[in-house]
């Protein structure tokens, strides 16, 4: 979900970014002496990247959108013995009351409980709501408030944008999925028929999440506590410690991105990924703005015969945001990219499967506000059986979508030209 229309003055007004040059983790990762091949020399240089290591032992199960997500997070709190963890851009007031009344239940179990909501992406949700959250003593964090405080400076732009559970430090959960209203949206609703005039927040929205159990759940659980920490917020207490129990044979990795950071992890690994693919690049994003090294990375793996594939949305929220990636289309498409706008939902998922083998599930866009500006979150994981789950999503939303032709693109109306050149001149706010 993008940010409100009403904060375009103040963004403004705050200055803009660049994203960070890629071009010296290229040049290190081709050079690697005695570099391995697949997806080990994609994870080689994914650790390195990252600073972290990939953690074998895990199970991780694909949730393919909100409902099936909901129903995982909400088991999740359910089998709570000990802490829950909980992170989200948007907890509207709709299904912020139906997981807070959950985390409540825990909470009367004497459960130590904390949630933090980004304040921007929370700004429409009753107060009322956190306000009986605190009462019961869960530990509530507004992640940078649009307000003087004496916690943190007034920052416009730097917004929490991860979605993140974690429960007992034994089970993590991360995506795109935010809470809200609309992944409840029936698929056979009235607007669903009559897609291109419908209102969005009346679609269905198609998100993905996974549900990670294992050893490597201990860098979920430490991500959320350095964004606390971050906030400068009263000291949490110690986390349970996560088992070290073998419970699949998926390796895992969690990325993170964080507006602190100069040279941030999520895009600088995303690069060297498709810069090394052998085979194929398929990416799914809800919003779609690439800067300059992302689109030379993709028109180059595609103009050294890789499969590189995209699914992008064809309605958003945000109509400026949808016409600065379309503005990149034609270069793309001229060197070979296949793009594929998904019909019938609102896209939102944030997924990448590069080879087959090497699999990307998290909260973190392909477009400029999640490189440079968003605390991200994206899991990464090895494993061939959970590669073919993967490609197999991948496949029904190409078949759910409309291929982007390029002598069609090259005949589009002069007022989608227009549209596409003014979000170009904004595109690093939107």
């Amino acid at each position: 979900m993008r940010l409100p229309a009403t904060l375009a003055t103040l963004l403004l007004m705050s200055g803009c970014a660049s994203p960070p040059s890629v071009d010296a983790n290229i040049a290190q990762a081709a050079s690697s002496p005695g570099r391995p091949e697949g997806p080990e020399l994609l994870a080689r240089q994914t650790e390195r990247i990252a600073g972290r290591v990939f953690i074998a032992g895990n199970r991780v199960d694909l949730l393919r959108d909100g409902r099936a997500t909901y129903a995982a997070m909400e088991a999740a709190i359910r089998s709570a013995t000990r802490q829950i963890d909980m992170e989200s851009y948007t907890f509207d007031t709709e299904q912020g009351t139906r997981f807070a009344d959950l985390l409540l239940r825990k909470r009367a179990e004497g459960l130590e409980i904390h949630l933090i909501f980004d304040a921007v992406g929370s700004s429409g949700t009753d107060r009322k709501l956190f306000d009986r959250l605190r009462a019961a003593g869960v530990r509530v964090l507004e992640y940078n408030p649009m307000r003087l405080t004496d916690r943190v400076p007034l920052t416009v732009n730097h917004r929490d944008h991860r979605k993140l559970l974690v429960v007992d430090g034994q089970v993590a959960i991360t995506g795109g999925v935010n809470i809200s209203k609309v992944y409840l949206n029936p698929a056979d609703a009235p607007a669903a028929a009559d897609f291109k005039v419908a209102d969005v927040m009346d679609l269905p929205w198609r998100d993905t999440d996974v549900r990670i159990e294992g050893p490597a759940v201990a860098q979920f659980q430490a991500l959320f506590g350095s964004t606390w920490e971050d906030q400068h917020a009263y000291a949490l207490p110690a986390p349970p410690p996560t088992p070290g129990w073998i419970r699949g044979e998926a390796r895992v990795l969690a990325l993170d991105g964080a507006p602190d950071q100069d040279r941030p992890a999520i895009y600088r690994t995303l690069i060297v990924a498709i810069t090394l693919a052998q085979r194929s690049v398929h990416l799914t994003t809800g919003y779609f703005s690439p800067p300059p090294d992302l689109r030379h990375a993709l028109r180059d793996a595609a103009s050294r015969g890789i499969d590189v594939q995209l699914v992008v949305p064809a309605k958003s929220d945000s109509d400026l945001a949808m016409a600065s990636g379309r503005a990149a289309y034609g270069d793309l498409l001229e060197d070979g990219v296949g793009i594929h706008e998904r019909q019938g939902v609102v896209l939102h998922a944030k997924t990448a499967v590069i080879d087959g083998l090497y699999s990307i599930v998290g909260s973190s866009n392909l477009d400029w506000r999640s490189i440079v500006y968003n605390n991200e979150i994206d899991a990464v994981v090895i494993d061939a059986a959970f590669g073919r789950e993967m490609e197999a999503m991948f496949a029904d939303d190409v078949a759910a979508s409309e291929r982007i032709e390029l002598a069609a693109w090259r005949a589009r109306s002069w007022h989608e030209r227009l549209l596409e050149w003014r979000a170009r001149l904004i595109e690093p706010l939107l």
